[in-house]
């Protein structure tokens, strides 16, 4: 075996880059070895698998797709037709390898089950030996040959062969090529038996008859759902394929995965990273439509929303609008301390940062030198603590060495909690944890301490002034003015009172979810404003509607499964309490890590967060500092610039 063979093949297979071409080179050079050298029966199942990959490609999860449609309109020699050529061979040949495949197979457990001998020619291309296992229950191998060559049951008869092949492997009485047997029928249980298939003329018959009921026909019922963050997107899908017309509104064209905006601010990932059209989330579903714009009113009488004073008339309508920063009475504060629920805050919070940083490099004045590098945090709940952390590590690795006339680590980073405790809705344990860590980064944390006021110099804590350029407000939040449209009576952070379907009083068409909503449905304590709140809160309303609208049976009232809470702490500590089990430091931080790139919007955004994690892991190094907007002089001279308020 050449070196190519040996590694630069695997390699090229393993990460999906040119695939066919890798694949059809080493499914030569099995043929040649199974007819003119050495025939097994791994040779067999091994060209059955490659020439999979030569006709199918390396699917969704490699580097080929990934440049698919940037080399297909490239000016690369050959690229355009090559990239058309590769989809022509998956599109007029995948259903005829399928069923070459099955045929193959079958004829082999035939071969088993009947004891027939087959000539030479023949044998050297029919797994004969290692299906011996089957030739004691001949019957069975007779009954998975006919469904499997005929398609029938296809995925039911793949898994049992699978399972059986396992059970022999558990017993003892293995083959070295039954791990490429069970490969070989993996391909039909994932992937199905293709056109030609009896399985797939009844699906296309089931179909036709779904389709008849599901398609969204004039005058069908009209659902409305304002906003398209984690609860409206869920029970958009949720009602994908129900007998409705659905009306997605929000006045972004995407969805924003919030729990990860901080690390924009701290310039860790780019604002794509965890933003996801809308529109293309939707693209399959005829049902759902995609609006961009402004709602600003709900005529309850009429039945109607109001974008920019258009109305838009709803039979069902579905609030799932969010919430935004409260500074509890005192918005003057907002154009001092931005909070954090938007891609501009974001933007706007790693501008001031990093002007800081490049302000304080060519100052002269000390006490300017001092403000500059002050970073106040105000609120001490996840959000805060994870801000005060990344700045902290911010500003101790990744810019050593960049300024000449001061030492970045000298910033000093202020963490400023009401309470008398961090993370407040963590148990005990895991706040001290928390604040050791945070602490051990060089955070001062001060507890029990009350923000009197702050202005463009600064803020006043518990009586004493405290210069400060840069301002964060972690605090609080005050729900949408959901009640206001409803004319329906709220709490003191503007949430509307929902009933146990989630639906508003006296409105039984109406639903409330989300940071919006306050339902008594965790025990009888209300819901959380978390993402899998919301994400609960949508599809149960779209289950409540979905029921409704068929006749049957309404469901139980909504109950809130709460699945667990995390707040990271920097590159190396976390803190997690699933429900009675807590987990701090370095384990807490991956998992942490794998639940939210798992519940990021899209494989292109999981895999840019997954590298540029690992980047700024490896090298300390930031991938998005960048400084844009409005680079204005210094506040203490009287220019205020950041986002208006909530």
């Amino acid at each position: 075996m050449g070196w190519s063979d040996a590694y630069v093949v695997p390699a090229l297979l393993a990460l999906g880059l040119a695939t066919r071409w890798a694949a059809l080179y080493m499914l030569i050079l099995v043929l040649v070895v199974q007819i003119h050298y050495v025939p097994l029966d791994i040779n067999l199942y091994s060209a059955v698998l490659f020439g999979w990959l030569v006709v199918c490609g390396a699917g969704p999860l490699s580097i080929d797709r990934l440049l698919a449609r940037g080399l297909a309109d490239s000016a690369l020699p050959f690229a355009a037709t090559l990239t058309k050529l590769a989809r022509a061979i998956t599109r007029y040949l995948k259903p005829y390898y399928q069923l070459l495949v099955r045929l193959w197979l079958a004829l082999a457990l035939l071969a088993v089950s009947a004891e027939t001998p087959i000539s030479g020619a023949l044998k050297s291309l029919i797994p004969e030996h290692s299906l011996s296992h089957f030739a004691p229950a001949p019957t069975l191998a007779l009954v998975g040959a006919l469904l499997i060559a005929f398609g029938l049951l296809t995925r039911a008869a793949a898994l049992t062969l699978i399972a059986i092949v396992a059970g022999i492997h558990i017993v003892g009485a293995a083959d070295p090529a039954d791990v490429y047997f069970s490969m070989t029928l993996a391909l039909l249980a994932l992937y199905g038996p293709g056109h030609l298939s009896v399985d797939q003329g009844i699906s296309a018959v089931v179909s036709k008859i779904e389709n008849k009921k599901t398609s969204p026909l004039e005058g069908a019922p009209h659902v409305v759902i304002v906003g398209a963050g984690f609860g409206g997107l869920a029970c958009a899908a949720k009602l994908a394929r129900a007998p409705v017309r659905v009306t997605l509104i929000d006045r972004h064209n995407y969805h924003l995965f919030q729990p990860l905006l901080y690390q924009v601010a701290m310039a860790s990932l780019s604002p794509a990273d965890i933003a996801s059209t809308v529109r293309s989330l939707f693209s399959d579903n005829c049902n759902i439509n995609v609006m961009l714009g402004q709602v600003t009113a709900v005529d309850t009488m009429q039945q109607a929303v109001f974008i920019d004073k258009r109305p838009l008339s709803y039979d069902f309508l579905v609030l799932a609008t969010g919430a935004s920063h409260s500074y509890f009475g005192r918005d003057d504060w907002a154009p001092y301390a931005p909070g954090l629920k938007t891609l501009d805050d974001a933007v706007e919070i790693r501008r001031r940062i990093l002007s800081a940083f490049e302000r304080a490099e060519t100052t002269e004045d000390r006490a300017d030198h001092l403000g500059l590098l002050t970073f106040v945090i105000v609120g001490g709940g996840p959000t805060g603590v994870e801000l005060a952390g990344d700045i902290a590590e911010l500003v101790r690795y990744g810019m050593e060495n960049e300024f000449r006339h001061f030492d970045p680590r000298c910033a000093r980073v202020v963490l400023v909690q009401s309470a008398a405790r961090i993370l407040p809705t963590f148990p005990a344990v895991l706040s001290e944890k928390a604040q050791r860590s945070l602490e051990g980064l060089g955070v001062e944390v001060m507890l029990a301490s009350r923000v009197e006021h702050i202005d463009q110099n600064g803020v006043l804590i518990n009586g004493t002034r405290l210069a400060a350029c840069t301002v964060l407000w972690a605090a609080g939040v005050v729900a949408s003015p959901a009640a206001l449209w409803l004319n329906v009576d709220s709490d003191r952070s503007g949430r509307v009172m929902v009933g146990p379907d989630l639906s508003v009083a006296d409105l039984p068409n109406v639903f409330v979810i989300g940071d919006t909503a306050l339902a008594h449905a965790w025990k009888g304590k209300p819901v959380p404003g978390l993402a899998p709140a919301a994400k609960q809160g949508g599809a149960y309303v779209a289950t409540v509607l979905s029921r409704r609208l068929t006749g049957r049976p309404a469901p139980p009232p909504f109950q809130y499964r709460h699945m667990g809470s995390l707040a990271t702490i920097g590159r190396k500590a976390a803190v997690a309490n699933f429900n009675r089990i807590n987990v701090s430091g370095a384990l807490a931080w991956w998992l942490w890590g794998l639940i939210h790139v798992a519940l990021l919007v899209g494989l292109r955004n999981r895999i840019s967060v997954m590298f540029s994690w690992f980047w700024a892991y490896l090298t300390f190094k930031r991938s998005t500092r960048l400084i844009t907007g409005d680079t204005a002089p210094s506040r203490r001279d009287g220019a205020v610039e950041g986002p208006g308020g909530p």
